[in-house]
């Protein structure tokens, strides 16, 4: 009688086991196989695509400098707010949100502690948090104040109709 050396159970399937069992959680797979170490990683700026044209009517740093800009940062964590929208960093991972994919920006002070949090809101119900830590309490006014200045320049609120 033969029997089998190892596990006679199969491999699990779903999305909890592989992020590409959800269509367009993931960018299709081209007609040529990849093997494994040849295979590339595919990184955060990868994944952010420009609408065609407006590459090359990208803003000159003059242009860029004239408009209020935040930046808090950490040894782990990093937040921009610019004219170009909202780039979070958390160690090796990074993600850009533009004005337009922006529903909502919250910030929350602790109580105790000298960690602000800012949350990015997308209009489909999607949150990503990340916290800074701060030198000093004091701080939390500056950056709110700064934060302010970059939304009220940049964020333009969807009007709500009334009838």
């Amino acid at each position: 009688m033969e029997q089998r050396i190892g596990s006679s159970s199969q491999p699990l399937e779903g999305a909890g086991f592989d992020p590409a069992f959800i269509p367009g959680l993931t960018s299709p797979v081209s007609g040529e196989a990849e093997s494994g170490p040849e295979k590339a990683e595919v990184t955060a700026e990868e994944v952010v695509e420009e609408p065609a044209g407006e590459a090359a009517e990208e803003p000159t740093e003059e242009a860029a400098s004239e408009g209020p800009v935040f930046e808090a940062a950490d040894r782990r964590a990093r937040i921009v707010a610019d004219h170009r929208g909202v780039r979070l960093s958390l160690d090796d991972q990074s993600c850009e949100f533009r004005w337009d994919e922006i529903g909502a920006i919250e910030t929350e002070t602790p109580r105790f502690g000298k960690r602000y949090t800012i949350t990015v809101h997308t209009p489909d119900r999607r949150w990503y948090p990340i916290e800074i830590e701060a030198a000093s309490r004091s701080d939390f006014a500056q950056w709110d104040g700064q934060l302010d200045a970059v939304m009220d320049e940049y964020f333009e609120e969807e009007p709500t109709e009334t009838d």
